[in-house]
């Protein structure tokens, strides 16, 4: 009889490459898929090749397409419902490769177990909101002025959706768009980061088991792009993407964003974010300490949601941040699969170096930084572990209105509520946003126009844990776009506006008199 505890330890105890190879094989990613040469996969936990790609070309970005547009030709005219049956399908195959797929993204991420299992939950929770919505696509009868008319809008499939994701959501990030797609009757042609692509072929392996389940889908209905920049410049450029979903830094969106406008294409872009939580007078300060914890240092600060940025009544300030920095000493670092780490690796050695920079301009603007610095060297040199880093600032100045993409949390104080809305909302990004008070007008306020200008706006949570059943995106910098839950499907959707005469006249809109003799 096996003993499930040992078997958990034989994993650990396993190279990341090791389990990882033994994982792509039990969800069907053929062993040929490795090859000896090309892009090198790696894992962030030891640093250690788990083996390489072969690169999209350019002539496979042509291929890719062509194929995702002919299937778009069958596939839009499959009703919606029967279009959400496949996507249940999907559902069923993630919730069976639930903890091998969330495995990888450990693996392959750095995350770790109960995020990477967490980011797997995500898809499934959106395949099961997608769905339902199969049999919502509704459109409006819409009052005309003319008699013997009915004016209406109807919703209709927008063509190829390019989806571009990053490596710290590598797949549930690609689901929020490509079960949406799917149901509103879209191929989806795939480029994740060339920092994590073992866990995107994972992911069109079950997608092909679904569509076998299905009974067939159209070829082309989900391709995945290998690659770097080049690949998705590629997708970004080709006039037969009718959208692009892409996920990034802003300078990412910065480039992105003229090329799709130059061919008046669709463009949803998730970017940068420079979260900030604002602790009141009246802040419940246990479950603030929490909140603040997970927010700043889960995912390693590797969150486009992170708490980045933390603004404090001076009244609370002292106490709150005595008790942040025991709390920061006492988070355990190290291999993400293990039980009881909080903290595992950043993705590579350029993050780790972008934290260290921040923290000396930091110190060189006057704040105090208690952690930072890199951990684990002498179990895993080449890997870049870092301790999360707390620093007091005297005002939000140095490196803190810009985001970096590590484990560091800012704090300054203010003494108004109008001092800390104006601290708060004076930076590029506009993602997510908190407050922990126990104040009505507070929390009213900051959810009000008067308020937060970002996309996302809690109180008494952290900034980060988004649920799938609210549209996910944010303002300014981080680009406008929205993804996932409530309305978010009609940017997957072009919108008619019909209008049919059951009557025998012709009246004209406005009163306008146009008639002429036959």
């Amino acid at each position: 009889m096996s003993n499930p505890l040992a078997n958990e330890l034989d994993a650990i105890l396993a190279t990341p490459a090791e389990e990882a190879r033994t994982i792509l094989t039990r969800l069907g990613v053929p062993a040929s898929t490795l090859v000896s040469r090309g892009l090198a996969c790696s894992s962030p936990i030891t640093g250690e090749v788990i083996g390489h790609l072969a690169e999209s070309t350019q002539a496979d970005v042509e291929a890719a397409i062509a194929r995702a547009d002919s299937a778009f030709l069958e596939w839009r005219q499959v009703p919606a419902p029967r279009r959400g049956e496949f996507v249940r399908l999907l559902g069923e195959e993630l919730r069976a490769a639930k903890s091998d797929l969330g495995r990888l993204v450990t693996i392959e991420a750095g995350k770790i177990v109960s995020e990477g299992q967490g980011e797997v939950q995500e898809m499934i929770d959106i395949c099961d909101f997608a769905v339902g919505l199969s049999r919502q696509l509704h459109g409006l009868t819409v009052s005309t002025e003319r008699p013997g008319h009915r004016m209406m809008e109807t919703w209709h499939p927008i063509g190829v959706c390019g989806v571009i994701t990053a490596f710290n959501f590598p797949v549930a990030v690609w689901s929020w768009n490509a079960a949406l797609a799917f149901v509103c009757g879209n191929p989806v042609v795939w480029k994740p980061s060339e920092k994590t692509p073992l866990t995107a072929l994972a992911v069109k392996a079950l997608v092909e088991r679904a569509g076998k389940r299905f009974g067939g889908i159209p070829q082309g209905l989900c391709e995945v792009l290998i690659g770097a920049r080049a690949v998705g410049e590629a997708l970004i450029d080709d006039e037969r993407v009718a959208l692009v979903s892409a996920t990034g830094s802003t300078a990412m969106g910065r480039a992105a964003a003229p090329r799709l406008a130059k061919r008046f294409a669709r463009a949803i872009l998730e970017l940068g974010g420079n979260n900030a939580a604002i602790v009141a007078p009246s802040a419940d300060l246990d479950l603030a300490l929490r909140a603040i914890a997970f927010a700043a240092i889960g995912t390693a600060g590797q969150r486009c949601t992170t708490l980045r940025r933390l603004i404090v009544h001076e009244s609370v300030h002292d106490k709150l941040l005595s008790r942040l920095k025991k709390a920061y000493s006492g988070v355990r670092i190290g291999d993400p699969r293990e039980p009881g780490v909080l903290v595992g690796p950043l993705i590579d050695d350029p993050a780790f170096k972008g934290m260290e920079h921040a923290l000396s301009e930091a110190r060189s603007s006057g704040g105090r930084v208690h952690g930072g610095g890199r951990a684990l060297a002498d179990r895993f040199p080449d890997a870049a572990y870092a301790h999360p880093a707390l620093v007091e600032m005297p005002s939000q100045t140095g490196p803190m209105p810009r985001e970096t993409f590590a484990p560091i949390l800012y704090a300054v104080r203010y003494r108004d509520f109008d001092e800390a809305i104006a601290i708060h909302n004076d930076v590029g990004a506009g993602l997510s946003s908190s407050i922990f008070t126990t104040d009505l007008r507070e929390a009213e306020r900051f959810m009000s126009a008067a308020g937060s200008d970002c996309g996302i706006a809690n109180v008494n949570i952290g900034p980060s844990g988004a649920e799938i059943g609210g549209a996910f995106g944010g303002e300014k910098e981080t680009g406008g776009g929205r993804e996932a839950g409530s309305d978010a499907w009609k940017s997957y959707m072009r919108r008619a506006t019909n209008t049919v005469n059951f009557s025998s006249a012709l009246p004209l809109a406005q009163g306008v008199s146009f008639d002429v003799e036959a």
